[in-house]
């Protein structure tokens, strides 16, 4: 891995390149040769679960871990499908974090479905995964929603928590497989070292930008590391291909949490998102969340300057101002200086180095206002790296190179576990 950094480019984008990256989402990406006939003709695991109508779930009583992402090619929900299946007996819903329709940005209470009836139990509320009590007359756990890709977003912490829960209380579990909307070729990041808190607690010691679907997950988690043993199924989509990003499917874009909005700050989040748990706003309720970058101390322009001297392929910042909107989070309503990172070849980005650079030039910056906060290994994944970026002064290119032994190990088990 190269070290090695440009003298003297500018921060600024021509007008042409900047304008294709903000309204294009970006180069795009490239589409190997002679597999073109798949753009846009991905089906979802719940599709073919019903083309296959409804196999694995005839007969059973069925509990449903989901949200507002899941639903078919043509846009029914999930919700809708097996509750008017007659196959299918589906009597209770789950919701992760931010609920069953993804508009809660806190702790989540259990309700009940105005729709169906049906109870709804939170597992970001008290509980983290299904109970004996909520399993009650359930044979089959199904899990159906979009994840983004990164190690930390909690949906994949909720998965392996309820199959745990599954493998104790002797009830199977059914995956039905998704995209992975950042694709399914780059992995990037630290392996988690430690079992620092719910994000990483439950998912074992992937990276940060693991390259795997939900499905694929669910088989390594069944297997390594001490094993789960449930009786899993994974029902795998038809037509997805690991180079595929999510625009590249064919299927309809729903936000998966209130502030991820873009295939763009997906792509981002996994580096460049860390750095929500130092001393920034991430331009939470803003249109473009995770793209943009900064606080109220901050000076965007020297920020862009610093960065402009640094590798980022892919990968732009140009200086900007924001007022963040998104009720509890860092300086709501307060003017912020920053950077804006512009995605102008979304196939060349590291976000994990990226990140790094953005982090460790802001802290060249603003030694003294920008600081980490309490969970900020927690998103790396590794303890020591605010030191490695800060007091040791190591070029992100070493940061990631120290993590090389574990991570090709990781490399090598994946391997097992690829459907597609």
């Amino acid at each position: 891995m190269s070290n090695k950094q440009r003298k003297k480019a500018p921060w600024r984008l021509g007008a042409a390149m900047l304008l294709a990256a903000l309204f294009a989402g970006g180069a795009a990406a490239k589409v190997p040769a002679g597999e073109e006939h798949y753009l846009g003709t991905t089906m979802p695991g719940l599709d073919v679960l019903m083309e296959r109508d409804f196999d694995v779930l005839q007969g059973k009583s069925v509990g449903l871990i989901t949200n507002h992402t899941a639903f078919s090619r043509d846009n029914v929900s999930i919700i809708d499908v097996l509750y008017d299946a007659p196959e299918v007996d589906l009597i209770a819903l789950f919701g992760p974090e931010h609920g069953l329709r993804g508009t809660e940005d806190t702790r989540v209470d259990h309700t009940v479905d105005e729709e169906t009836g049906l109870p709804v139990y939170s597992l970001y509320g008290d509980t983290r995964a299904p109970t004996e009590e909520m399993l009650e007359g359930i044979d089959v756990l199904v899990f159906d929603m979009q994840d983004i890709g990164t190690r930390f977003y909690t949906y994949i912490a909720t998965m392996a928590l309820s199959m745990e829960s599954a493998a104790e209380h002797g009830r199977e579990f059914v995956v039905l497989d998704r995209p992975n909307p950042i694709n399914g070729l780059k992995v990037e990041g630290a392996i988690a070292q430690e079992e620092l808190s719910f994000v990483s607690i439950s998912i074992r010691p992937i990276p940060t930008r693991h390259g795997m679907t939900i499905g694929e997950l669910a088989l390594m988690f069944n297997e390594q590391w001490g094993g789960i043993g449930v009786d899993l199924t994974v029902v795998e989509m038809d037509n997805w291909r690991r180079w595929m990003y999510f625009d590249q499917t064919g299927l309809h874009w729903e936000h998966p949490s209130p502030n991820m909005k873009t295939i763009n700050g997906a792509l981002l989040y996994p580096g460049l998102g860390a750095g929500e748990m130092t001393s920034l706003s991430t331009g939470r309720g803003l249109d473009r969340p995770f793209e943009k970058y900064g606080a109220p101390y901050m000076d965007g322009r020297a920020v862009a300057e610093n960065l402009a001297n640094r590798d980022t392929p892919g990968v732009r910042f140009v200086p900007t101002t924001f007022v963040p909107t998104a009720p509890i989070h860092r300086y709501r309503h307060e003017e912020c200086g920053g950077v804006f990172a512009v995605v102008y070849d979304r196939d060349a980005v590291d976000s994990v180095t990226a990140g790094l650079h953005m982090m460790q030039a802001m802290y060249e910056t603003h030694p003294e206002d920008y600081v980490q906060m309490t969970r900020f290994p927690v998103s790396l994944g590794h303890a020591d790296v605010w030191e490695m970026l800060t007091e040791r002064g190591m070029t992100p290119e070493e940061i990631v190179e120290s993590f090389q032994p574990e991570f090709d190990e990781f490399m090598e088990l994946r391997e097992q576990y690829l459907l597609y």
